[in-house]
């Protein structure tokens, strides 16, 4: 039996992992895999490296938390393109979508560690100084409690005295439709400063011990990625421009080093670039 986990199961970043575990692309493929429904954000790169789990769909940084410098862990594909973090603002704030500068003299909720230290760096490269501009980041209102569903953090945040909220699609989803909130910052989009889309992106992560151990299985794995992205009759084109398209599934050899293994690509945190380990 392999085990797989997800960052955050109720977030939309890493449905592609999930789909392909419950709907039997895994099975498909000859792999008998567990879905662990808990808050993997909080253990995932850990069990990796204990070695009671053997995939971990979540952010690309996530595994150099438990593998210093990428030593034992690789990315064997990704499950979405580009960064999946938003912004969102109150319904009544009147302020244009995008703006940078409006966003001075407001209290963010964020989730801690990873998120709140993109949202950090992304407003350091817009200008913004969190004293002097008196932009205030406060925790996500759930922090440590109902870890397994926090698609309301948002909204909650909001109806406890937030201007804003930074958190995943599915967040910023649920306070639009509920009339309390706005999309202000798309990074998948293009919003925020040059570059900023490329923070981070969805991907599926392994150890080195079961590529060289077990290399059918990671192929394997790639498939089922890749096999419910298809189901889900959406294509995800290059980039024009040339940047980077990480589509689900596709391994990230594919778009710049043509038939390499994509196992063996490494992904800078936070700069977005991927580079053949030395």
């Amino acid at each position: 039996m392999l085990r797989l986990m997800v960052a955050d199961v109720d977030s939309p970043s890493y449905f592609v992992a999930t789909a392909a575990v419950e709907l039997g692309f895994f099975r498909g493929e000859g792999l008998d895999v567990e879905l662990e429904l808990v808050y993997g954000a909080r253990s995932g790169p850990e069990r990796l490296r204990d070695g009671s789990l053997h995939f971990f769909g979540g952010p690309a940084y996530a595994a150099t938390r438990a593998f210093p410098a990428w030593k034992g862990a690789r990315l064997l594909c990704a499950l979405a393109q580009y960064s999946y973090w938003f912004m969102a603002v109150r319904a009544d704030l009147s302020i244009r979508r995008g703006d940078m500068s409006a966003i001075r003299g407001l209290r963010i909720s964020s989730s801690t560690a990873f998120p709140n230290m993109a949202l950090k760096h992304m407003l350091a490269e817009a200008g913004i100084d969190l004293e002097r501009d008196k932009v205030q980041i406060v925790p996500s209102p759930t922090t440590g409690k109902n870890e397994l569903w926090r698609g309301h953090d948002g909204v909650d945040a909001i109806e406890r005295g937030a201007d804003a909220y930074w958190g995943n699609g599915m967040r910023a989803a649920i306070g639009e439709k509920l009339g309390v909130a706005k999309i202000h910052l798309d990074l998948r989009r293009g919003d925020g400063p040059p570059g900023a889309r490329l923070y981070n992106f969805a991907a599926l992560t392994t150890t080195d011990q079961l590529i060289d151990e077990q290399p059918q299985v990671a192929t394997a794995a790639v498939r089922a990625i890749v096999n419910p992205k298809g189901a889900q009759g959406r294509s995800f084109p290059r980039d024009k421009g040339g940047d980077p398209t990480f589509s689900a599934g596709r391994g990230f050899a594919d778009w710049r080093f043509g038939g390499a293994r994509c196992a063996f690509l490494r992904c800078e945190h936070f700069t977005g670039s991927c580079r053949k380990p030395e």
